[in-house]
């Protein structure tokens, strides 16, 4: 089913999730154990995330140093396909820019289409880590736009190559990203707004936001959206935090606030266990407000912390 059937269908808020693949050379067993443990939660829905390649430099054994190219997360399609399989639930991969040329997105569209897979979550993608700006694969797609117009296209049976003749259609539902605390990149709030309504107008029919821990910037945003005329659905993205560390490592990574008053909680807290605790909890008053307010679905970003997504879970739904 498709996302927007789920979220016009519900009665309530949906719960979803979004998964990492595991690293290079581990088993998908890892990801068996954070289904086993969310699912009595009644996921709607499964995001898997995609990771492009990096570049590292390796002793050549001569003196000089030799430049490879990795890939520590691979997986996303074979992940999805095999959560859909085993747990009949819907995947939703993520589709990035970087690291893809038109051809070779089209080409992983079509293996999806034929898998049965029928959402997919579009986006540009950041840059590599040893590059300063993001930089597009020679024809390939340079913003998330570009992205959803390929894809309406192929749902129209618009293919790249204008000679094929009795195309099939695609018939994926496109969702992008929001940042209610703006991306890193915009210059300002409102031209942030216009990039996303730019990307709804091209064909996306959800969006699913960065995380917050401050509703006020989700709810500002949801508002600052429709007052742009951007109606699609918009489903807010939550994290607990887990470690002092990431007081400054989410600021930095994802450029977005900490609260104070949840700062000082986690500057007070004697150990890891209550630094987790500290989050848990935050993240459940959120999750309850947000529900109050009658969100569509509450979006968990998981990244390996099933048992405090469980945790939250269990209280709010």
């Amino acid at each position: 089913m498709k996302v927007i059937q789920h979220l016009e269908e519900a009665k309530r808020t949906l719960f979803s999730i979004e998964i990492l693949p595991p690293l290079k050379g581990d088993n998908i067993q890892e990801i068996y154990t954070t289904m086993n443990e969310l699912i009595q939660f009644e996921p709607a829905f499964v995001d898997v995330t995609y990771h492009r390649e990096e570049y590292v430099f390796r002793d050549a054994g001569n003196g000089l140093l030799k430049k490879h190219t990795v890939r520590k997360r691979p997986g996303t399609v074979g992940i999805c396909a095999a959560l859909s399989n085993k747990y009949q639930i819907d995947t939703i991969p993520h589709i990035i820019c970087g690291g893809f040329s038109k051809q070779d997105t089209e080409d992983a569209l079509i293996d999806l289409h034929f898998l049965g897979i029928d959402n997919v979550l579009l986006l540009r993608g950041d840059a590599i880590k040893s590059e300063g700006r993001f930089v597009p694969e020679p024809d390939g797609n340079r913003y998330a736009k570009e992205l959803v117009q390929q894809v309406v296209n192929m749902n129209n049976g618009k293919y790249l190559d204008p000679d094929l003749s009795n195309v099939q259609h695609t018939n994926f539902c496109i969702g992008v990203a929001g940042y209610p605390e703006k991306h890193f990149e915009s210059p300002n709030q409102q031209m942030d707004l216009s990039y996303l309504k730019q990307k709804v107008d091209a064909g996306a029919e959800y969006i699913v936001t960065q995380m917050f821990f401050d509703n006020k910037k989700y709810f500002s945003f949801v508002e600052a959206c429709r007052t742009a005329g951007i109606t699609v659905p918009i489903i807010p993205g939550l994290k607990p935090l887990s470690t002092l560390s990431q007081l400054n490592i989410l600021p930095h990574h994802f450029h977005i606030d900490i609260p104070q008053e949840l700062t000082e909680q986690v500057l007070r807290a004697k150990s890891k266990e209550e630094i987790q605790e500290i989050g848990i909890a935050w993240c459940i008053e959120q999750s309850k407000e947000l529900k109050a307010a009658g969100v569509p679905c509450l979006h968990y970003y998981t990244m390996g912390k099933v048992k405090a997504i469980s945790a939250i879970a269990s209280c709010v739904f």
